[in-house]
């Protein structure tokens, strides 16, 4: 039987058009293909990158590093948080996720007198409202700051801010074919964390070589079967999802959760928490027209706490339907999950490389559930509510 996901491929252009699909799922499909050309575009600017990172002062030490913000809005920020553990681990330093909606707003609180500060920007489109206004408010009361542009825009005002800066910005701009024309970013989210990730091993760039082709033979492995899993789930027409992950995955579960409900308008409501911080409270919401999805870790300790929460569901008798996402020999969960997705990939493939993989399920998902839902995935919002680049806002100084 073809695989859903190709035979929205496969479908004749002008149904494509009617149906809403013509990009979406054409920039989930292209994930896996599209990774080693990241990674060869960061390799091509390896001499550039290094000098930005160590201009801001990334490999002085824990005590005279700057302090890293990875900024984004939205799904953007979500890559922030699927990224600050291994920035940190590999950069002996504090890394940290910071939305720019919340910069923008609470600038003060996150600038403190006396240290350095050093902000990796992501932004698809590099438009958003509040990542421009909030550079161009760095650039031009706090010239100190050092900033990194991670953008699929050349011509995105980000972009174009790094060049009127070049003193002390930099935009790394990756190829066209990963800016999504879809409303929801799919291959934008999953390329730009690779780069982010090309970051961290700009020292062993050729080792790290080895983990991204072995993305690659996973994610291709992972995405036709994630894909049957995805449009079998969402034919049952939950309402509500809940998505666990620990550690990185539980970035891959909030951008999950975003694309369920952005894709579905809202027609499917969406919940992402840790398997623990599920139990106080967030667990009531688990009813009897959920999906509940959980990414388990590939480390013993937090996958203990995973199963355990699989347990209490089991005997709690919550939720519609259970899917989970594995590496091997993790054991038979058939008890616990009526669908077991396992990555092809060794059993102790680390979670930091884990989410541009884990993530697909996501993004299916909220494809097939917008078809579900009666709508079209590359536009899905009818009621304007939400747009592919986000309304301009009103700026107070």
């Amino acid at each position: 039987m073809p695989n859903p996901l190709r035979m929205l491929l496969e479908l004749p252009e002008h149904e494509k058009n009617e149906r809403g699909v013509e990009n979406t799922p054409r920039e989930i499909w292209q994930q896996p293909a599209t990774w080693s050309g990241t990674y060869e575009r960061c390799q091509a600017l390896g001499a550039d990158l290094a000098e930005t990172l160590r201009d801001a002062g990334i490999g002085r030490g824990a005590t005279a590093s700057p302090i890293v913000y990875l900024v984004g809005a939205g799904t953007s920020d979500y890559i922030g948080r699927a990224l600050a553990a291994l920035l940190r681990r590999r950069w002996g330093c504090d890394v940290w996720a910071v939305p720019s909606t919340t910069l923008l707003t609470d600038f003060e609180d996150y600038h403190l007198a006396g240290h350095d500060y050093f902000w990796i920007s992501f932004s698809r489109s590099g438009d958003s409202p509040e990542g421009v206004a909030l550079m161009e408010r760095a650039l031009g009361r706090q010239r100190d700051i050092r900033h990194l542009v991670i953008t699929c825009n050349r011509q995105g005002k980000l972009a174009r801010l790094c060049s009127q800066y070049a003193d002390n910005s930099f935009a790394l701009v990756l190829e066209d074919a990963v800016n999504d024309r879809g409303l929801a970013m799919t291959s934008s989210f999953t390329n730009m964390l690779l780069a982010g990730q090309c970051l961290a091993h700009l020292d062993q760039f050729e080792a790290f070589g080895a983990i991204v082709a072995q993305m690659v033979r996973t994610g291709e492995q992972f995405l036709p079967a994630a894909a049957e899993v995805a449009a079998a789930v969402t034919k049952l027409g939950c309402t509500r999802a809940c998505f666990v992950g620990s550690g990185v995955l539980h970035a891959v579960a909030d951008e999950s959760a975003l694309k369920v409900m952005e894709l579905s308008a809202g027609k499917v409501t969406a919940l992402a928490e840790t398997p623990l911080g599920l139990r106080h409270g967030p667990l009531s919401s688990v009813d009897g027209q959920t999906l509940f999805v959980a990414f388990l870790s590939s480390e013993a300790r937090r996958r203990g706490y995973e199963l355990d929460l699989l347990r209490e569901i089991d005997h709690k008798r919550l939720g519609r339907v259970r899917t989970v996402v594995t590496v091997p020999g993790i054991g038979d969960l058939s008890s616990l999950a009526d669908y077991c997705l396992s990555l092809d990939c060794p059993s102790d493939f680390s979670d930091y490389y884990r989410p541009v993989l884990d993530v697909m399920l996501g993004q299916l998902l909220g494809l097939f559930g917008s078809l579900r839902c009666g709508l079209k995935p590359d536009f899905p919002s009818p009621n304007g509510a939400i747009a592919r680049v986000v309304s301009p806002i009103k700026l107070y100084s």
